[in-house]
């Protein structure tokens, strides 16, 4: 089968390439490794988006999502005019409405097994269903004759086969593991010294929020820190609490761990959300890994979230007894998926840096502005960087195109960038408007 574009990666940047590419013209094909779409939305429970300027360049999808979500019950616009509290659950839906209306094919449970590349392009991938088996043969005396890789036939010429080949003209990672990148073996930057914790996030329900929404504005008169209002008839609200500062809320955490219902760990960071279309549950932005690891040591990865699912019993015990409005609480969904904040990048043809962001520097073809701040998480008390910019920040297409073949791109986390710019850029706007931005540049290419 044959495709003007292959995305793989069916999250933030994904999406918006997806249907960008679709809705200018070019057949489109999305693969995604589950069996839904919106990435660290929905599968890593990643709500609300952050709040970055409110710019009108590659902004499309982020609106047609945002509305959308909307028509469904699933999205407000907070009382700090962040339209980017959305319902994790029915984002599946809207953006599977969306796609389909752009035209794009979507494989869902869909893996790349290999890429062939000839004189610097990538011309084809190999693709198989996550529940490919392999047949192997036993004689009676249980020996193995052998192991087959055969790929299976259907009678229906459309179903995807254990095995298939797909064309392509271009190819967008998007996937967030640069899986394409990997295969391919691109260049990537080398500052892997450089991690941040990553998350696993859940939802607690059965909360009576209006009872603890009087509670913790009453509790907390910092209005940087905590925030509550009524919004489309819903009451909607946000806390936090961390160890590497005093908040309003630390003296319960402190009585907390003093009698033996939290870890120390448990103190790193505490945030909650509440969600569009679920009056009685809050989204907490937490537990946070007790270390920042590299994703692929499995070991250490393993037991991070071993670690942190126990992390979440403690914290709903801890908001049972000293958040009023929660006597009733109970987790409901935990994120099948970890929240991870920075991956290797590979070298694109230009490697946008913090010197570029803290500048404001402005390029020729960029594809975001943005004024979020450099945001960096860390297992130590005082590793954490929060630091406002004081000017708007460009993305240049440069960093979205790789330096190693001539038709490959990536959108999304893992791009052609320093580790602290990085931590800036990662947000869910700016990688709505990489995916969206990089179709348009793909599109024109495709045209001349």
């Amino acid at each position: 089968m044959k495709y003007n574009i292959v995305v793989v990666g069916g999250g933030t940047a994904g999406c918006a390439a997806a249907y960008f590419s679709a809705k200018l013209g070019l057949k489109t094909l999305l693969i995604e490794k589950n069996s839904y779409l919106g990435g660290t939305i929905t599968g890593a429970l990643v709500v609300p988006a952050m709040k970055s300027v409110q710019s009108i360049l590659n902004n499309d999808f982020y609106n047609i999502f945002t509305q959308r979500l909307y028509s469904l019950g699933g999205q407000i616009t907070y009382l700090d005019g962040n339209k980017g509290w959305i319902n994790p659950e029915l984002a599946k839906i809207a953006l599977d409405s969306i796609l389909a209306d752009a035209g794009v094919d979507i494989l869902f449970n869909t893996y790349i097994n290999d890429i062939f590349i000839q004189n610097s392009f990538i011309k084809s991938l190999s693709i198989s269903s996550s529940e490919k088996i392999n047949l192997i043969p036993i004689d009676n005396d249980a020996n193995i004759l052998s192991v087959s890789t055969e790929t299976t036939t259907s009678e229906n010429n459309n179903s995807l086969k254990l095995s298939e080949y797909i064309e392509t003209d271009y190819v967008i990672d998007a996937s967030g593991t640069q899986i394409i990148c990997r295969k391919a073996n691109c260049r990537f930057i080398d500052d892997n010294t450089n991690l941040q914790p990553s998350s696993l996030r859940f939802i607690a329900s059965g909360i009576d929020l209006s009872k603890f929404k009087e509670f913790i504005l009453e509790y907390d008169k910092d209005r940087e820190a905590t925030t509550a209002g009524v919004i489309n008839n819903e009451i909607h609200l946000s806390t936090a609490c961390t160890w590497d500062k005093e908040w309003a809320l630390t003296p319960l955490f402190n009585k907390g761990l003093k009698e033996g219902l939290l870890n120390k760990e448990d103190l790193a960071y505490f945030q909650i959300f509440t969600i569009p279309g679920m009056p009685n549950s809050v989204a907490y932005n937490c537990p946070r890994f007790t270390k920042s690891i590299n994703n692929n040591d499995l070991y250490a990865l393993s037991n991070e979230i071993i670690a942190a699912r126990k992390s979440m019993l403690r914290l709903i015990n801890f908001c049972k007894k000293y958040f009023p409005g929660f006597e009733g609480a109970y987790i409901s969904e935990i994120a099948p998926e970890v929240g991870v904040r920075v991956s290797p990048r590979p070298v694109g043809k230009y490697i946008y840096t913090i010197q570029d962001l803290k500048e404001g520097k402005t390029f020729e073809n960029p594809v975001l502005v943005s004024n979020y701040p450099i945001d960096v998480h860390s297992d130590k008390r005082d590793g954490a960087k929060l630091e406002k910019v004081y000017k708007e920040y460009q993305l240049p297409i440069e960093s979205l195109i790789s330096a190693d073949y001539k038709n490959l791109f990536f959108a999304g986390r893992s791009i052609s960038c320093d580790f602290y710019s990085q931590s800036a850029l990662r947000i869910i706007p700016s990688c709505f408007s990489m995916g969206e931005g990089l179709a348009r540049y793909i599109a024109n290419l495709s045209n001349q």
